[in-house]
């Protein structure tokens, strides 16, 4: 549906605050303004919340020619993107929120900038709601996808670790541009050859990482033999604003896709209760087959929409209910529609579609 705020172009038209984050990042690549209404308006605290105007900040960042009016109660925004540009990029992420909300966003959009994105965001690193990717997962799990996607010397560098509340903490995403994404054909899941990992502590006692590692290693090694999990103790500066550890294990297949789980710890729980539950969603993830995992699956569907027009293909374990969302945004931004194939005997979906071929048009010649 075509909508417009009065005296400014015409554009897409959404309603409530559901997946602000997907159609913000479909609009930005896709080049079309978007009118989002009835945000959160029966809320005690109506209208956007800190950490979507802040990523709105960040979008205006890394663009050029971006323009966004927000209405006097906030329930109501227009978004109107411009060109991808990238650059040096310094952020703050708040607390609402850990920066895995903010990279999932980023990292779909810095390739196609006309400079390489060289970004520096501070805010929490691992949040203790675990609904956000972490920065351990981002680095170890979706960073080396990308690689899948022709998108190479993706750096990652955590600085400072920050726990919620008062976060502190600090990280360094850059990548590079590409001209256009290359096809993919992951179906063959392989078997699991190794498991990878890290416990970390941020002002909080040594031990608690090596209680960890041994309940974590203690269940993995039944399963497989190669598993190995590094302690990270940050101290004094590094270790951000406040206390906090928590577990990320990765699982790596023969055929070079990554399977992981995470949890970090509340207050008053346990780390063996941590370890125990991070291994069994390890497990649960593992048993539901694919090439890539549940938190990573709405990444690889868009870069799939957006790669070439060939005919592309993607096993996954089972569809969360934001990638079949993003499924629905990605038609309507860029009419790419998906063939969506049930598998009985492993139980497992299998994706196919042919890309949009997107290509970068602003990209800097060399």
């Amino acid at each position: 549906e075509v909508c417009c705020f009065p005296g400014l172009p015409m554009a897409l038209k959404f309603e409530g605050s559901a997946f602000f984050r997907q159609r913000i990042i479909c609009s930005t690549l896709s080049r079309k303004a978007i009118v989002i209404k009835d945000i959160r308006p029966n809320d005690q605290k109506p209208g956007l919340v800190d950490y979507e105007a802040s990523l709105l900040r960040l979008i205006e960042k890394i663009t050029n020619g971006t323009r966004v009016e927000i209405d006097v109660t906030g329930t109501s925004v227009y978004f109107n993107p411009g060109t991808l540009v990238g650059g040096k990029v310094k952020h703050d992420c708040g607390t609402g929120r850990a920066m895995g909300y903010f990279l999932e966003a980023v990292v779909l959009l810095a390739p196609f900038g006309k400079k390489p994105l060289n970004l520096t965001l501070t805010g929490i690193t691992n949040h203790s709601d675990n609904i956000d990717i972490s920065v351990d997962a981002f680095r170890t799990v979706t960073v080396p996808s990308l690689t899948h996607f022709g998108i190479e010397n993706v750096e990652f560098k955590v600085v400072k670790r920050g726990a919620p509340p008062l976060g502190g903490g600090q990280v360094v995403f850059t990548c590079p541009v590409v001209k256009e994404l290359k096809s993919i054909d992951l179906v063959d899941g392989g078997q699991i050859k190794r498991v990878r990992g890290v416990a970390y502590t941020t002002r909080a006692s040594p031990t608690i990482a090596s209680r960890m590692v041994d309940v974590a290693k203690g269940l993995l090694i039944n399963y497989v033999s190669d598993v190995f999990i590094y302690v990270d103790n940050y101290r004094g500066a590094e270790a951000g604003s406040s206390p906090g550890y928590g577990l990320t294990l990765v699982a790596e297949t023969t055929s070079g896709c990554s399977i992981h789980s995470e949890l970090m710890g509340e207050k008053g729980q346990l780390p063996e209760d941590v370890a125990k539950q991070c291994a069994t969603t390890l497990f649960n993830e593992i048993l539901r087959g694919g090439c890539t995992d549940t938190s990573t699956q709405s990444m690889f569907v868009a870069l799939m929409a957006l790669g070439p027009e060939d005919v592309m293909k993607l096993r996954i374990g089972k569809l969360s209910p934001y990638t079949i969302e993003f499924l629905r945004h990605l038609k309507q931004f860029f009419g790419v529609s998906f063939q969506i194939t049930p598998d009985p005997e492993t139980k497992t979906v299998l994706l196919v579609c042919i890309g949009s071929a997107f290509k970068n048009l602003g990209r800097t010649l060399l």
